[in-house]
């Protein structure tokens, strides 16, 4: 069976600072075996996954979603705080079954930071944490500058989609952000508005997470590409206060590491599930940390 396409609804309303329903879209790649959430980044969209997503179908449940403000989900959302991501998280795998002990959350840049919130701030949903350059460092002040600058300088529209792949630097990742624009006056338009990227990352301006880090009970992977933003020191420093996180670094890759160097994220990522979820089956309590110790 192919992949599923299914909406799910999250009420906003005035309390949570929201302005009505937010409808996601999900993915369903199905499988067996443990679930598996996949939380895009910034201004992506959840067909970034699908290569991992085929990887891991005969392994495991296989579910991802377009974030909020992105994709095909609602794209003007009222609220775009961290909580708000947080809830959706809940609010997916509450749909599709998933919010049990032995479900496994990974998110590349701020879909892992989403991930890495949802553990801990509800681990009775994450049995295991992948993090996909994506950690706890901050705060940030330049970051939605940035954003917003590299969101202005897209050549809206585009004129076709090899036009798209070539600015998006080509390859896999290439084609991944080329396939997440849509057809509209004069060629290819993004399917995010800047403001509510620069508002999604507001709060990454002004704070850290360490402290959210800190409260996570689970196993973790944390992976960073070659060439990625993240930096090492930080990935050390989250495997020193997290005795146990497992560091893998992708060949090659940079930030899209993922979309670089798909092979090998998956080389990764199966080698450390298959440490943390196998004990499912003998016992292994979901609030321990897992074996590893990390590279």
């Amino acid at each position: 069976m192919g992949a599923v396409t299914t909406t799910v609804t999250v009420e906003d309303g005035e309390a949570t600072g929201g302005s009505g329903p937010v409808r996601l879209s999900c993915t369903d790649h199905g499988g067996e075996g443990p679930p598996l959430l996949l939380l895009h980044g910034l201004a992506g969209h959840s067909g970034e996954w699908e290569a991992l997503a085929a990887r891991f179908a005969s392994t495991h449940r296989v579910i991802a979603f377009d974030a909020r403000g992105s994709g095909a989900s609602t794209r003007r959302p009222g609220d775009v705080t961290r909580a708000a991501h947080v809830r959706d998280v809940l609010a997916v795998a509450h749909r599709f079954g998933l919010a049990g002990e032995d479900t496994v959350l990974a998110g590349q840049s701020m879909g892992g930071l989403t991930a890495l919130l949802t553990a801990a701030a509800h681990p009775e949903v994450c049995r295991a944490l992948v993090l996909i350059e994506a950690g706890p460092s901050g705060p940030s002040p330049r970051l939605p500058q940035q954003i917003g600058d590299w969101l202005d300088s897209w050549p809206v529209p585009f004129p076709d989609a090899g036009a798209a792949e070539a600015f998006f630097g080509g390859g896999p990742a290439g084609r991944a952000w080329a396939a997440g624009l849509v057809p509209g006056p004069g060629g290819l338009h993004p399917r995010v508005y800047r403001d509510v990227m620069v508002a999604t990352v507001q709060e990454n301006a002004h704070r850290h997470y360490w402290d959210d880090w800190d409260e996570v009970r689970c196993p973790a992977l944390v992976v960073r590409g070659e060439h990625g933003t993240m930096k090492p020191d930080e990935a050390d420093r989250m495997r020193s206060r997290h005795p146990g996180t497992r560091i893998g670094v992708i060949p090659g890759a940079g930030h899209d590491a993922h979309l670089d160097n798909t092979a090998a994220v998956y080389g990764e990522m199966a080698a450390f599930l298959a440490a943390v979820c196998d004990p499912l089956h003998t016992g292994h309590r979901p609030g321990s940390v897992g074996p590893g110790g990390g590279k």
